[in-house]
């Protein structure tokens, strides 16, 4: 399964060109590893085996469509529910999975909340739960870029809801001064957690509030892979020769709960639900390549049950793994250690020893 998950793109992408149809069978094999990754973790948050977990059914098209436009040189600031663009920039699915328990296989040492990842080398910034910092961040990586020169652009995640923080109008008012490289890809699921979005905005649509700031908005049906990849790629190619900024609203739907921590049946209808069920993107996209002879009810078997052994491998050896050491909480401050700082790490270690508590 390893080729569904390869950097989409090694090369800047061209306004209207449309990806091959291997390229669009390999986004449809990582839509379905992150649907299936997305079930399984939710199930894990349920079970008690993990601690939380921001799912994001019914946002793969518009996640690995966007990731599929962009070049692997290309920064990511995500929000908190990207998991379709990480397994698109290729991160692996053990080190996400060991981010989610917090083992000592977690890069991060166990230091961000599960679901908040980051990593440096694939140009994943680390996510972080306030709405809307991300933001400016990216438009501030953005502006570095064009000053070093580089042929880069950055791209940030974020919900409708946060269309309506402060950072989000700072951001996209600077992007728009300056002309800064930068795509905003606004994902509308409709729901700021239990807010609809009718009472977020008296605005016709989301996108339309770039025109506030100078540059395009673009509304962009989100289920559709390709239609999300068009846009994406458009953008990308105007932000790099030197037209500015572009926010996508990509028209979604979040089809679980906005967190573990929320019950959507308290604020939204079955009925609703059922319809946008109705146009699940994963299910749409496997009938586009039905349809161009790419893809036989055999294979889509194939993929989805080798996702699901990938995925339940990957949990069985992050349960495997021992604990983050506690000891680790003194790396990374400091380049090197102060002394006081080894003194508290060699007390530290010595009540460890002894089997008690650590003092707090």
């Amino acid at each position: 399964m390893a080729e569904a998950r390869a950097a989409p793109a090694e090369a800047p992408v061209a306004a209207n060109e449309e990806p091959p149809l291997s390229d669009v069978l390999s986004a449809y094999r990582t839509m379905v590893i992150a649907r299936v990754m997305d079930e399984r973790c939710l199930t894990l948050q349920r079970q008690g085996r993990i601690g939380f977990y921001v799912p994001m059914q019914g946002q793969e098209a518009a996640q690995v469509g966007c990731a599929w436009a962009l070049a692997e040189e290309d920064w990511i600031f995500p929000a908190y529910r990207e998991l379709g663009v990480a397994l698109a920039r290729g991160i692996p699915i053990p080190l996400l999975i060991n981010q989610f328990f917090g083992n000592s296989g977690d890069e991060i040492k166990g230091r961000q909340m599960p679901n908040h990842y980051g990593y440096r080398r694939f140009r994943f910034v680390t996510a972080s739960s306030p709405v809307g910092t991300q933001i400016s961040h990216a438009v501030g990586a953005a502006m570095a870029a064009r000053l070093r020169k580089d042929p880069i652009v950055t791209v940030s995640f974020f919900g409708d809801g946060t269309t309506s923080s402060n950072d989000f109008h700072a951001a996209l008012n600077f992007a728009g001064v300056f002309q800064a490289p930068s795509i905003f890809f606004c994902q509308n699921n409709q729901w700021a957690i239990s807010l609809p979005r009718e009472k977020q905005t008296r605005s016709a649509t989301l996108a339309e509030k770039a025109a506030a700031y100078g540059f395009p908005g673009v509304v962009v049906d989100g289920m559709d892979f390709r239609a999300v990849y068009r846009a994406v790629a458009e953008a990308r190619t105007r932000a790099l020769a030197g037209g500015g900024p572009t926010l996508i609203e990509a028209q979604v739907y979040r089809l679980g709960p906005h967190s573990t921590s929320d019950d959507p049946r308290r604020y939204r209808s079955d009925a609703e639900l059922a319809e946008w069920r109705d146009r699940d993107p994963v299910a749409r996209l496997k009938q586009e390549l039905h349809e161009a002879g790419a893809l036989t009810e055999e294979n889509d078997r194939a993929i989805w049950e080798a996702a699901k052994e990938e995925i339940a491998r990957a949990v069985e050896a992050a349960e495997k793994l021992p604990s983050v050491d506690p000891l680790s909480i003194f790396d990374d401050v400091y380049a090197q250690r102060t002394p006081s700082l080894e003194e508290q790490r060699a007390g530290l270690q010595r009540e460890l020893a002894a089997g008690g508590e650590p003092k707090r």
